[in-house]
């Protein structure tokens, strides 16, 4: 593949900063994550948990390939602005609670604690991983320990 840069507006550029999400002023991940939940309530609306998953599985497969292209073509290892890692985990959070809203909250902050803790194994893989894999994984690792707090959640305050 060609080096250089991408233009925010390159099809990579456009999945792997979730549509520009990724490419605003401070705490991108924060930005990928907020970015990610409206579109997860649109697909589990359309087909519940289970689309959900398949949509979130879909993302990392594609982040892998887009995040380590983009990282690739920008010379970094895991850029700042690559935020579909994000949105793969938040998805994955998301997964218990699909369609209660009243759990977002508590997914989104979840999500971010272990994204930005990265408890082992993510710290692990953030570490030893590279490429498009190592961007991807210890997202989808704070994505299911995210989505156990909500499973605990769901089952200690019950459903909406």
């Amino acid at each position: 593949m060609a080096s250089g840069k991408l233009s925010p507006f390159h099809p990579i550029s456009l999945i792997a900063t979730w549509f520009g999400s990724g490419l605003l002023p401070k705490a991108p991940g924060t930005w990928g994550s907020l970015g990610a939940l409206p579109f997860a309530y649109a697909i589990a609306w359309i087909g519940g948990w289970q689309l959900l998953l398949a949509a979130a599985l879909l993302a990392f497969v594609i982040g892998i390939w887009a995040g380590g292209v983009y990282a690739e073509r920008m010379n970094l290892k895991d850029p700042g602005e690559v935020v579909i890692d994000e949105v793969a985990g938040q998805w994955l959070a998301l997964l218990p609670v699909a369609l209660s809203l009243e759990y977002y909250p508590l997914a989104f902050l979840a999500f971010r604690f272990f994204d930005i803790t990265k408890i082992w194994p993510a710290k692990w893989a953030d570490q030893r991983l590279s490429g498009g894999l190592g961007i991807m994984v210890d997202d989808m690792v704070a994505g299911l320990y995210a989505a156990i707090v909500c499973i605990l959640a769901v089952y200690l305050v019950g459903s909406f």
